[in-house]
């Protein structure tokens, strides 16, 4: 009989002890089948598992084969989880560059780590893509969010925008109903599916000039709300990209409404993929 596999326990992105979105981490998953998977990630029951299928190192830079898997099905693409699984190979083999060949591209990662052995984690997205969302959805999704085109930030059009999932983004001008506004997980979920939002809802908040209050919805991923989304992350810098953010770096500021408070920093270039930063530590 098969052993089966340890599962690593980490939280990425935390912006104090209590916060962060934690993560499972197999890396030793070349053996699994998609079944198996599936019910490690069920069982260990958070937003994301990560499972290392396999390890390349006849180029310059390691390259890992990674999948996602939340409780219900497999993702293409996760931030946290990434961060959290290139925290867990630094531990092991030592900090420095690494490729991550996903469902949505190759990701590339820079780990280091400071005098106190604390390891943190940059990664480079795919090549991102922003494009209009239907006023039609747009409008079954504010209804579904309790929401109004009024309630919208005149400066931030809704938007899709992809760095590894799609993710529907709008950004709400009132500080108060951001932070009150509810949602049945259900006819959402269903919304996701339908439109193959297999990230999250993006909902934002322009807290200052480089600070963005974030709430990311994943009902279909049976996580009403998620505390910290790299993927997401990355897909709000290309939002402000097509928006003229080109060459700033933002604060998302995610998780204070579960109680789980994370900081993730979004370094958004001219060009090709969005630079997403943070750290995780071992949950023991």
């Amino acid at each position: 009989m098969a052993r089966d596999p340890e599962v690593l326990r980490y939280s990425a992105f935390a912006a104090d002890p209590s916060g962060g979105n934690p993560a499972g981490v197999v890396l030793d998953a070349a053996d699994l089948s998609d079944e198996r998977m599936l019910q490690i990630a069920a069982e260990v029951g958070y937003s994301e598992t990560a499972f290392v299928t396999s390890r390349r190192d006849d180029a310059a830079t390691p390259r890992y084969h990674v999948r996602f898997w939340s409780p219900a099905a497999e993702v293409p693409f996760c931030g946290h989880a990434t961060v959290a699984t290139a925290v867990a190979l630094a531990e092991r083999t030592g900090t420095g560059e690494v490729v991550f060949e996903t469902g949505a591209g190759a990701v590339s990662l820079r780990s280091a780590s400071d005098d106190e052995g604390t390891v943190t984690v940059s990664f480079t997205s795919v090549e991102p893509e922003v494009r209009d969302l239907d006023q039609r959805v747009l409008a079954r999704l504010l209804g579904l969010l309790g929401l109004e085109l009024s309630d919208l930030d005149p400066r931030f059009p809704p938007k899709e925008a992809f760095a590894g999932n799609w993710h529907p983004t709008i950004v709400i001008r009132d500080r108060e109903l951001f932070d009150q506004f509810r949602f049945s997980p259900a006819p959402v979920a269903a919304l996701m599916r339908e439109q193959g939002w297999l990230g999250t809802i993006t909902v934002l908040y322009a807290a200052g000039e480089s600070d963005f209050d974030a709430r990311n919805l994943f009902p279909v991923g049976r996580i009403t709300e998620d505390p910290a989304t790299g993927s997401a992350a990355a897909s709000t810098g290309a939002f402000l990209r097509d928006l003229g953010a080109a060459g700033r770096t933002i604060r998302i500021h995610q998780g204070a409404h579960v109680r789980r408070p994370s900081l993730l920093t979004v370094t958004i270039p001219p060009h090709g993929g969005i630079v997403v930063s943070g750290g995780a530590f071992r949950i023991s």
